[in-house]
């Protein structure tokens, strides 16, 4: 098989490059190991950047997401008893962010890559790069028991954290830092209407809390959790309970609950990977970086490396100007740092570390409490959450 651009990955990132290539006339095809049913049983982030939404526009699967996507102003900060909110739309000069299921996300994406007729081949087992630094590299794999050979211009590799790409870098060449955060979260999806219009996040003295939505139906609930714990440590009663006591009285008492539908616990941890290019391979998302969901910055930091690729390789099929490719690993690894920047932050400012000293605890509560006293706090929060300029 022959091609422009080989993406390995078939999650949002690499559909969201192939459309976007595709509609400049650049040939794709996209390399995923599960089947399309797998990938769309994955229950991720919901919270657009409005850099993101704008990008699924360009790519013309926005229309389902603006109708049925909700707009968020703000959000709300809970300590103990006490709700702050911040003003995202005051704050980051009329920006908002958009509270749209990854899932649906997905499906509109592969819906366009079907109209399209994109090729996207699912169940590729065994996938490996190959000569990556010549100009002529090439991806084989295995589909049932026949080997197929993929030559292209351009290797992306969008096939996250555990997959084949960034492991196809040298040691010698890859740089990668790494922090783990001594405890996760236990999600919950469930069937009911949320305990409110907007985010709440909550710093408890139990532990961080988090109430989020997936529609007017649908919720999704979070718990901190030690590591050491398993779901099936968990029972619903359980889970609801421990929820509400981290919750202000008021929240808690108007939360309606039920089965869920999903459950799981993801440990955090912050990931990078330097450089983002090798020869003709060029990672993106979670690939190369991952940060902790409290800021909402996964999915959303995948979309500019997306966004930079797309304009790169644009540049250099129409223009023959490869500057964009060049430069592509620094100026994605500045936004990268950035945002996990703001992840650590928010995670440290709002979680409960097992071992926070008193003097840990005070600074704190010193922190928030200026957060919500400095108009200039809560403009740096706002602006980092709608999402950085690309």
């Amino acid at each position: 098989m022959k091609t422009q651009v080989c993406i390995v990955g078939g999650g949002p990132s690499g559909l969201m490059l192939a459309q976007l290539l595709h509609l400049k006339g650049i040939d794709t095809i996209v390399l995923e190991r599960q089947s399309r049913e797998y990938v769309l049983g994955r229950i991720r982030a919901g919270v657009l950047e409005h850099g993101f939404a704008a990008l699924m526009r360009e790519a013309q699967c926005g229309e389902r997401m603006d109708r049925e996507g909700q707009i968020h102003d703000g959000f709300f900060v809970a300590d103990g008893a006490t709700m702050h909110r911040v003003d995202l739309h005051k704050y980051s000069g009329g920006s908002s962010v958009m509270v749209y299921g990854q899932t649906e996300l997905t499906r509109d994406l592969y819906e366009a890559r079907d109209r399209m007729k994109g090729q996207v081949i699912h169940n590729a087992e065994d996938v490996t790069l190959h000569d990556l630094t010549s100009n002529h590299p090439s991806v084989t794999f295995r589909a049932g028991d026949e080997i197929i050979r993929v030559e292209c211009d351009y290797v992306i590799g969008a096939d996250g954290f555990h997959g084949v790409s960034r492991k196809s870098i040298p040691k010698t060449v890859l740089r990668e830092y790494e922090k783990l955060y001594p405890f996760g979260w236990l999600g919950v999806l469930s069937r009911t209407p949320p305990v409110s219009p907007e985010l709440i996040y909550a710093r408890h003295e139990r532990g961080f809390a988090l109430c989020s939505l997936r529609s007017n139906v649908l919720s999704r609930y979070y718990i901190q959790v030690p590591l050491t714990d398993a779901v099936e440590d968990w029972n619903d009663d359980a889970f609801w309970t421990e929820l509400k006591r981290r919750l202000p009285d008021e929240v808690a008492a108007r939360m309606v609950t039920g089965p869920s539908i999903e459950k799981s616990i993801a440990p955090l941890r912050s990931f990078v990977a330097e450089p983002m290019r090798y020869g003709n391979l060029f990672l993106a998302g979670d690939s190369a970086h991952i940060v902790p969901p409290t800021g909402a910055r996964g999915l959303n930091t995948a979309a500019s490396d997306i966004q930079y690729l797309y304009h790169a390789m644009v540049a250099h099929y129409q223009r023959g100007d490869d500057s964009g490719l060049e430069g592509y690993s620094a100026k994605a690894l500045a936004r990268v740092w950035k945002a996990q920047r703001f992840s650590w932050w928010l995670t440290t400012l709002l979680h409960r570390f097992p071992d926070q000293s008193d003097y840990d605890r005070r600074l704190q509560d010193s922190e928030l409490a200026y957060l919500f006293s400095s108009e200039a706090a809560q403009r740096s929060l706002a602006e980092n959450y709608v999402g950085l300029p690309y």
